[in-house]
């Protein structure tokens, strides 16, 4: 299972129906953030999402509503007997926040609060998928991230197996798992059986930005695409000096990397009570668009 929870969608402060950033990451029982702006844990806990389970926070950029979610998830973890690390990647500056996020709580932690430094560039290898990095434009330091699962095994040919001899049961899953077998004598391969490893699931989020060649590249034939949208169109020159995308901009940045779908956050408050400009402006150039709403749940399939 690969389940994404929007738990905050807000522009840079948060309104009645809208939380700061922060979006939960279930992939095959790994849970992780992608932000933690203020009020995260709560909405963890309306969504159960298996608060004390989280594994690590990736932040894309130290703006206020990216990040002021930690300190009360670090308290409340060890107030609940924590003994397993947390890590918390992000940009340069990492280490420095790590500290502040301690020292704001004035809470003595039951564990390790991890800070890795990474930038555009880097790969965090995981087991069964990795986590790559790369460099947006927001006026500060600040990246994106891209999770992308290892191969899967090719389909299995039960037909050919059979007619190869190969009884159904414990060899099946041996050639499957890549291995040869040996039939009256004979070597069965498991490429004989098995197509081409097939890839595996894309996500892609990129925080706060300009649109860029670098997302773009990024971005390239993930399944889902979570790009800033802060503004509609109309307001193309405000997001220019500030840093954000527009709908329109995140839906060609979806358009030109091949993406299955595109998810819009970031959302203004100006917007808070109707996103239709914002999905409107998306879809004249990426029609399988949505506006992401706080605690929208979203699983992404296998690719076929």
């Amino acid at each position: 299972m690969l389940k994404i929870i929007f738990l905050g969608t807000a522009g840079s402060f948060p309104t009645p129906r809208r939380s700061p950033s922060c979006i939960f990451v279930n992939r095959e029982g790994d849970l992780f953030l992608f932000d933690c702006g203020e009020g995260a844990q709560r909405q963890m806990m309306i969504a159960k999402c298996g608060i004390m389970r989280i594994s690590s926070i990736f932040i894309t950029h130290f703006h206020a509503d990216h990040i002021l979610g930690i300190p009360g998830l670090i308290q409340t973890l060890s107030f609940n007997g924590r003994e397993e690390p947390l890590t918390v990647y992000g940009p340069v500056g990492v280490e420095e926040f790590v500290e502040l996020f301690i020292s704001l709580g004035r809470v003595r932690l039951g564990f390790d609060l991890l800070p890795v430094e990474v930038s555009g560039g880097d790969t965090i290898v995981r087991e069964g998928y990795s986590v790559s990095v790369f460099n947006t434009v927001h006026g500060v330091p600040s990246v994106g991230y891209a999770l992308v699962e290892d191969e899967r095994p090719g389909r299995f040919d039960r037909e050919r197996a059979v007619s190869l001899g190969v009884p159904p049961g414990p060899l099946f899953r041996r050639l499957h798992r890549g291995e040869s077998v040996e039939i009256d004598g004979r070597i069965v391969t498991s490429e004989e059986v098995v197509g081409k490893p097939r890839r595996g699931r894309k996500i892609v989020y990129t925080g706060d930005t300009r649109p860029t060649n670098e997302t773009i590249k990024a971005a390239l034939g993930a399944d889902l695409l979570i790009h800033d949208a802060s503004m509609a169109d109309d307001l193309g020159d405000w997001a220019r000096q500030t840093g954000h995308s527009t709908a329109g901009e995140a839906a060609r940045v979806a358009s030109e990397a091949g993406v299955g779908q595109l998810v819009l956050t970031h959302v203004s408050a100006r917007y808070s009570e109707n996103t239709d400009v914002l999905l409107d402006d998306a879809r004249r150039i990426f029609g399988n668009t949505l506006v992401a709403y706080d605690l929208m749940e979203l699983t992404v399939p296998y690719p076929e």
